[in-house]
C-alpha cells in the first residue's frame, strides 16, 4: 500500500508592526512550534481612513523589503482583507496555529478580536503577545482601574507598579521556514510607491529596515546620548535618536532602545531618553482607552472653538512659505526628508493652530501624509497636546513666538539657513525678522521680500490676541 505523507504542521508568525527577527516574541514563539510561515498583510479594507499614505507608505515598501531579505526571500506578502487571508491560509494549508504582536489602533484591536474569535471557533491556536510597547495599555492604571490622563503620576506608577521592562530577545536561531506555494503576491503588487517618484531623495536620509535601526540606535548612543537631555532642543545638533519611524514600524523595539541605552550609565540623559520612550507609551494607552482620540477634542470645550477656515494660510503652511523663517524650515524639513525635529514640530503646531486658528486636525492629517514615522498614536496626541485640547496638554494660552523660538534655539541660523536657503546671506541679527532688515541689508543677502521669501502670512502680536479672545470666548 502506497503510504501517505502527512503535511508538516504549520505555525504563521503574521508581521505587523514588528518588521524585525530580533526581539521578536511573537516570531520567537512561532519559531518553537515547528516550521514559520512569516506573513505580511497589507489590509487596507479594515483600515479604511487610517490606511498607511504617503511617505509613510514608501518607508513600509524598503522595509518590508530588507525584512524579506533577512527572511531569504520567503516572506509571504498580501493585499486584502486579512480576516479572509489568513481564512484561506488555514484552509489551504497545514495551518496549527497563528501568532502576532499586538497592535493598539482602534481598527486593528477590532479586527483582531473577530479574527482570534474565527480561528478558536476552528480549532487554531492563536496567541498574542507584547512586542510594541514597553507596558501595555492595561498595565498601567490607577488604582480604581481608570486610565492616566496626566504623564508623570503614569510613568511614575508604570516604573513601581508596572511589569519589569523585559530583557530584548535574539533572533530565533535556525529558524525553520515553510516552503510551498502559498498564493502570496509580490512587493510591486502591494502598489506601496507612487507612480511619481518624490520618494527616492526623501528615502536617501535613511537606512531603513532593522540592521538600519540598528546602526541609527548605536549611533545616537555614540553620538548623541550625552548631552541629550538639554541638546534635544536644539535642530541643528545630533542630540535626538531619530528612531521614531524605526520605533513605529518594528524595526528596533523599545526594550532594545531602553536597554541598549541604558549600559551608556545612569544619567539624566539616559532617564530623559528613558522618559520619551514611556511617552511614547502613554499615547498608546491614550488611543487606546479614547479611540476617537485622531478626530475628537479630548477636552470637550473645544468643540466650540473659533476655529478659521483659511485654504490660502493652510497652504503657505503646509508649502513653508509663511514668513517666519524658523516654520518654513520645519515645514521644509518635513517636505524633504519625511521628518522634522521635535522641537520644531511643537512650534509648527502652535503656529498652525494658535497663530492661523486653523483646526489641529489639518496638521494632524498633514503630518499623516508627509511623516515616515506617521503614528496614529503620537500623531494625534501630540497634535492635541500643542493644541492644548488634549489630556496633560500645553495649555492653549502657551502660544511659542517663532520669532523668539528661532533665535533661541538656532542660535547661529545653521538648520534654518539648510532648509531656507534663500535667506542665507542674511545676518543673524535679520534671519528670524527679515521683514526688520533695512533694504540694503536686503539687497547685500539678496533677499526680495514678496518674490524670493515671502512676507509673513499674519501679524504675530494680532494673531497672539485673536488666539487668547477665542480662548477667552470657550469660558461659560
Amino acid at each position: 500500500m502506497p503510504t501517505t505523507t502527512m503535511p508538516t504542521p504549520i505555525a504563521i508568525h503574521w508581521f505587523r508592526q514588528d518588521l524585525r527577527l530580533a526581539d521578536n516574541p511573537s516570531l520567537q514563539y512561532a519559531a518553537q512550534q515547528g516550521s514559520v510561515l512569516p506573513i505580511y498583510i497589507l489590509d487596507e479594507i479594515n483600515a479604511a481612513e487610517q490606511a498607511t499614505t504617503g511617505a509613510a507608505r514608501c518607508w513600509l515598501h524598503h522595509s518590508l523589503q530588507a525584512l524579506n531579505d533577512s527572511l531569504g526571500g520567503k516572506l509571504q506578502l498580501y493585499r486584502g482583507d486579512a480576516k479572509r487571508i489568513i481564512a484561506q491560509l488555514c484552509q489551504q494549508h497545514a495551518v496549527t496555529s497563528i501568532n502576532w504582536n499586538r497592535c493598539y489602533e482602534p481598527w486593528r484591536i477590532g479586527r483582531d478580536k473577530a479574527i482570534k474569535a474565527e480561528l478558536q471557533q476552528a480549532g487554531i491556536d492563536c496567541h498574542s503577545h507584547n512586542g510594541s510597547l514597553l507596558w501595555e495599555p492595561w498595565q498601567t492604571l490607577k488604582a480604581d482601574g481608570s486610565a492616566y490622563k496626566v504623564f508623570t503620576p503614569y510613568y511614575k506608577n508604570a516604573r513601581l507598579n508596572g511589569p519589569t521592562i523585559r530583557q530584548p530577545l535574539a533572533a530565533p536561531k535556525n529558524l525553520k521556514l515553510a516552503t510551498g506555494d502559498f498564493g502570496a503576491q509580490s512587493i510591486t503588487e502591494l502598489a506601496l510607491l507612487p507612480k511619481q517618484n518624490w520618494h527616492s531623495p526623501l528615502l536617501a536620509h535613511w537606512a531603513v529596515g532593522e540592521a538600519g535601526a540598528q546602526k541609527a540606535l548605536h549611533r545616537f548612543i555614540e553620538r548623541g546620548l550625552n548631552g541629550y537631555k538639554e541638546g534635544r532642543d536644539f535642530p541643528a545638533q545630533e542630540h535626538v535618536s531619530r528612531l521614531s519611524p524605526h520605533l513605529h514600524w518594528g524595526e528596533i523595539s523599545p526594550q532594545q532602545a531602553w536597554h541598549y541605552s541604558q549600559l551608556a550609565g545612569d544619567n539624566v540623559d539616559v532617564a530623559h531618553f528613558h522618559n520619551e520612550l514611556a511617552w511614547r507609551d502613554f499615547s498608546h494607552g491614550m488611543l487606546y482607552h479614547y479611540p476617537d482620540l485622531p478626530h475628537r477634542n479630548w477636552q470637550s470645550k473645544f468643540d466650540r472653538f473659533a476655529w478659521q477656515h483659511n485654504d490660502e494660510l493652510l497652504k503657505a503652511w503646509q508649502q513653508g512659505r509663511t514668513g517666519y523663517p524658523i516654520i518654513d524650515a520645519g515645514m521644509r524639513e518635513l517636505w524633504q526628508t519625511g521628518y522634522m525635529h521635535n522641537r520644531v514640530r511643537m512650534l509648527v503646531g502652535s503656529f498652525l493652530v494658535k497663530n492661523l486658528l486653523i483646526d489641529w486636525r489639518h496638521g494632524e492629517r498633514w503630518f499623516w501624509q508627509t511623516l515616515v514615522d506617521a503614528d496614529l498614536a503620537n500623531n494625534s496626541a501630540s497634535w492635541q497636546w500643542v493644541a492644548g485640547c488634549g489630556a496633560d496638554a500645553a495649555p492653549y494660552f502657551r502660544i511659542f513666538n517663532p520669532v523668539i523660538q528661532g533665535e533661541r534655539f538656532d542660535r547661529d541660523g545653521s538648520y534654518t539657513r539648510r532648509y531656507v536657503p534663500e535667506l542665507a546671506a542674511l545676518p543673524n541679527k535679520y534671519l528670524f525678522k527679515p521683514w526688520l532688515a533695512s533694504p540694503e541689508i536686503l539687497q547685500k543677502a539678496g533677499v526680495v521680500l514678496g518674490e524670493s521669501y515671502p512676507q509673513p502670512i499674519i501679524d504675530l502680536k494680532l494673531s497672539r490676541e485673536l488666539a487668547l479672545d477665542s480662548l477667552k470666548a470657550l469660558s461659560p
